[in-house]
């Protein structure tokens, strides 16, 4: 049969360009999915990672991402390889790319370094449009030009044509051999870091917050990585019978031992995700952050804490390192009374 075509390979990046699903028999489609960075934007991923192996379930998926993340990836079930960029051996991770020759590219981070990585991997190329424009109108001038808040899954799902999320959250899976070292008990967590400083609730208000549970016979759990060791420290030596489980950014022990809890009470931080992954109920606190931006907890139960009257926020799209009006009124008026009565209400609902 005379098609036009050289091999099965072109016909199968033809109809791929063209919106059109042959499946070869001699291979799997292969897929190559690009986010770099960071834990809750990669954790966010995973329900698009879900929805293209149900589009192409004869395919093998491999991610590339920052090493500090792997473990966000490492067990999926819908994924072949988890490929490491690591700054030293950019060469080599780029010459393996290349010899993979993926029939798609789904990059979802979208930057100079991404971009790179696609050319090495040639295919159908398929990029995340960050709303980049709308996050600066809003936090810069604000002007709102968010119709809709949409999630961020919804948002990276529209990078390819035709790709459709279901109805479950994200998840982050755990091998069998990483459990809790606790006993079953009556815990709700405290997730207090943040790399910003606007996306973190007072240190003191969450020391009178777990005071506040105690009395109610709840016993506190401290979650956090390397950065907040310090910080989980202090906190649960003001607590009674508060146990710090930070760690040295061990993702999956932080996940097994959230799986404890109740409810967690987070800042704006990759560990919400990773707490939503375990399909835990959360408290959410935001300062500097808006919804608008899309950072909401993915399809889990969640209760928001916002000073949603205060004309200042967001004052930036990512976090700052001081507040700008120097008063912070964005997470000192939200008093551990307004999150101990959402715990509450939280509590009912589930």
């Amino acid at each position: 049969m005379v098609t036009g075509f050289e091999s099965c390979d072109e016909i199968s990046k033809f109809a791929i360009k063209n919106g059109i699903h042959v499946v070869n028999e001699n291979r799997p489609l292969k897929i190559l999915v690009i986010r770099l960075s960071s834990l809750g934007d990669v954790i966010l991923t995973t329900p698009v990672i879900r929805a293209l192996k149900s589009k192409y379930n004869n395919s093998e998926i491999d991610f590339v991402v920052k090493p500090q993340y792997v473990d966000a990836l490492k067990y999926n079930k819908y994924l072949n390889r988890v490929l490491r960029y690591e700054i030293n051996n950019k060469k080599g991770l780029l010459k393996y790319i290349a010899s993979r020759n993926y029939d798609i590219v789904v990059d979802l981070q979208n930057n100079l370094r991404s971009n790179r990585i696609n050319i090495a991997a040639g295919g159908q190329i398929y990029r995340f449009r960050k709303p980049t424009a709308k996050k600066i109108f809003l936090s810069k001038f604000r002007i709102n030009l968010y119709k809709n808040v949409v999630s961020i899954p919804e948002l990276y799902v529209t990078a390819v044509p035709g790709l459709e999320l279901d109805e479950y959250g994200s998840e982050v899976f755990l091998p069998n051999n990483i459990e809790a070292d606790l006993r079953e008990g009556n815990y709700v967590g405290f997730c207090p870091g943040s790399r910003h400083y606007t996306k973190m609730w007072p240190s003191e208000y969450f020391v009178e917050l777990g005071n506040k549970i105690y009395e109610r016979g709840i016993k506190t759990l401290l979650f956090g990585g390397r950065d907040d060791r310090e910080l989980c420290r202090t906190i649960a030596g003001s607590i009674p019978e508060a146990v710090d489980l930070s760690t040295d950014d061990d993702l999956l022990k932080l996940a097994a031992h959230m799986k404890m809890c109740k409810i967690v009470v987070s800042n704006d931080t990759g560990l919400m995700h990773l707490a939503a992954s375990q399909n835990i109920p959360l408290i959410v606190i935001f300062g500097s952050s808006v919804k608008e931006f899309g950072f909401l907890p993915y399809k889990v139960k969640y209760r928001l804490v916002e000073n949603v009257g205060l004309k200042c926020r967001p004052c930036s799209h990512v976090g700052r390192e001081n507040c700008p009006k120097g008063h912070f009124k964005c997470m000192k008026e939200l008093t551990p009374e307004i999150v101990f009565n959402n715990i509450i209400k939280l509590f009912e609902d589930i």
